[in-house]
């Protein structure tokens, strides 16, 4: 990490949640990035995700019901999963960043990745409980945060 105060908002397809979780970092005074508001420049998606993530401190990563699947031949019993671009990038930035620089947050009962397991999720909760979870991480990565500007005015 280059100490840029530049946070990757992995997303789906819930524009509300990504828009919600974008506002919180500029309140803290992090620069939230999203891929699809980056120019392209000529490239390719994974060129492009890869240009721009070489230049980021820590990823929120948002998963969401955007999708469903189920086990081959079990179709009765499908679950909500976040997209597959979200869990790609998931395990690149666990792989970049390390752990302690990856917040993952969960919405509703949505499907996690197995060799995931064991680590914490933070459940991305309406009464945004969710918010101090992720400042308490920032903090520890460790970004110079504000409480006051975080859950002030």
């Amino acid at each position: 990490p280059k100490n840029t105060n530049r946070v990757f908002v992995v997303h789906g397809h819930d524009d509300a949640a990504k828009q919600t979780v974008a506002r919180f970092l500029e309140k803290l005074n992090l620069k939230p990035v999203i891929l699809h508001e980056q120019s392209n420049e000529g490239r390719t998606i994974i060129e492009k995700f890869e240009g721009v993530a070489a230049n980021i401190d820590f990823a929120v990563v948002l998963l969401t019901p955007d999708d469903e699947g189920a086990r081959a031949g079990k179709t009765d019993d499908l679950k909500p999963r976040a997209r597959q671009n979200v869990i790609l990038e998931l395990g690149f930035f666990l792989g970049r960043l390390g752990r302690e620089r990856v917040c993952t947050l969960v919405k509703d009962d949505v499907e996690t990745p197995s060799d995931y397991d064991g680590v914490v999720y933070t459940k991305l909760d309406h009464a945004g409980g969710w918010k101090i979870k992720l400042f308490n991480e920032l903090k520890a990565a460790p970004f110079d945060l504000d409480a006051d500007r975080a859950f002030g005015p």
